[in-house]
């Protein structure tokens, strides 16, 4: 959970959902206090703040709990013009692609591969033309932090299932993006550490597939 002027946030630290929260409050300037969350063994806190769906992350603040983390980003931002809210909406829609990608096997995995093949030829295409830094042009704001799973987590999951979406060459202004992405100082000091996101997730993988076929 984290507090930042009194904002508490219940957190898992391999989620790019949850890193959105901490990217966001980072660049806010708010502090916070981060409560970790088992979410194989939920707290009695994450479920007083999010009795429906009993996920994280969860923002608290003045004792009012936020849930969801792109209404928490809209939250900390407050105001939001509309092309940015499409570009997070779009990147809430198709990021659950990129965890397919580890969470499945052959023809569905596939599927998830090829899906995310064409949001990737959609930011290329659409969000990120011009002469942009960040998909704001010259600063880094929420819609960079709503698209986190391409920049960090896709080239992990790629990594250890042996799959290759992302090449540079075909994606020339989003390899761009996520280099310019990584460089800036709130979001290098508190990128998740890739062994230990590849050692998480990997178990899981196997974890999950085990239980289908059993």
């Amino acid at each position: 959970m984290c507090h930042g002027c009194g904002l508490p946030c219940a957190t898992h630290d391999t989620s790019p959902y949850v890193f959105r929260v901490i990217w966001a409050l980072k660049l806010k300037g708010i502090p916070y206090e981060y409560i970790e969350e088992d979410l194989s063994n939920k707290s009695p806190l994450l479920l007083q703040y999010n009795p429906i769906h009993k996920k994280v992350p969860v923002l608290v603040h003045d004792g009012k709990p936020i849930c969801e983390s792109i209404v928490i980003l809209r939250y900390i931002d407050e105001i939001w013009p509309a092309v940015a809210l499409f570009w997070i909406k779009f990147a809430d829609d198709k990021s659950p692609f990129i965890s397919k990608l580890y969470r499945t096997d052959g023809e569905e995995q596939q599927v998830a591969a090829k899906e995310c093949f064409e949001m990737l030829e959609v930011i290329e295409g659409h969000a990120l033309v011009g002469e942009k830094k960040f998909f704001g042009r010259d600063e880094i704001n929420m819609v960079d932090i709503a698209f986190c799973s391409v920049a960090h987590w896709l080239g992990v999951i790629e990594g250890f299932t042996g799959l290759k979406i992302f090449e540079p060459h075909k994606f020339p202004r989003l390899n761009s993006w996520i280099q310019n992405f990584k460089s800036v100082p709130v979001i290098k000091d508190n990128l998740p550490d890739t062994d230990k996101m590849s050692a998480v997730l990997k178990r899981r993988r196997e974890m999950l597939l085990a239980s289908k076929s059993s």
